[in-house]
């Protein structure tokens, strides 16, 4: 009886060593999530700070395109007001949604710059549209780093034994970036 009850005690040890190695191993993946979705969101942010001062800068050459400014300015504040919680994958949807609109606004802006050879020489015009591009750039690779941690952590969590450790500490799989509606169609451009 002696040797069955140190075998189950090794056993039980064991099985707790693996399971606090688990679960904080997991931990670790959640938190490498965390914080390339927050590099994901600091690059938009960089982008809702840069839009009132590219608008400003077409306005004063195009003020008759009022429509295009006003839906850039629309898309801008729908794209802040969207609450985000990425383990809810309604909200983030909601919220890819409303960054994709600002993405097709900024395209229409930049679009109707074209029209604007003062513009399109204007300095001020130049460095913002350069730095809108580079943020886009930014976004592109944050989105791409989120998709790869997200991938480790899904498959961690959705395959043995980390499924068993997911379910100790609570953490499910979390969402990952959709393209956005219409993305495989290339854009047309006319004059």
């Amino acid at each position: 009886m002696k040797f069955w009850g140190s075998v189950f005690l090794v056993l039980l040890i064991l099985f707790g060593v693996a399971a606090v190695g688990g679960v904080n191993s997991l931990v670790r993946q959640d938190e490498d999530v965390n914080a390339a979705w927050a590099q994901v969101q600091n690059q938009y942010q960089r982008r809702m700070d840069l839009i009132p001062n590219l608008v400003s800068t077409v306005k004063g050459y195009a003020s008759h395109e009022k429509e295009t400014l006003q839906a850039v300015i629309e898309a801008r504040a729908n794209a802040t007001k969207v609450s985000l919680n990425i383990e809810d994958a309604r909200q983030f949807q909601e919220y890819m949604n409303a960054q994709n609109g600002l993405s097709s606004a900024l395209a229409r802006l930049m679009a109707v710059s074209e029209n604007y050879p003062d513009l399109k020489a204007n300095e001020n015009f130049l460095s913002l549209q350069d730095q809108l591009e580079g943020t886009e750039n930014r976004i592109a690779v944050a989105r791409k780093d989120y998709i790869a941690v997200v991938k480790t952590f899904n498959q961690r969590v959705r395959t043995f034994p980390g499924v068993i450790w997911a379910m100790i500490s609570g953490l499910r799989a979390k969402p990952v970036f959709d393209a956005a509606a219409g993305a495989q169609t290339a854009p047309v451009v006319a004059f």
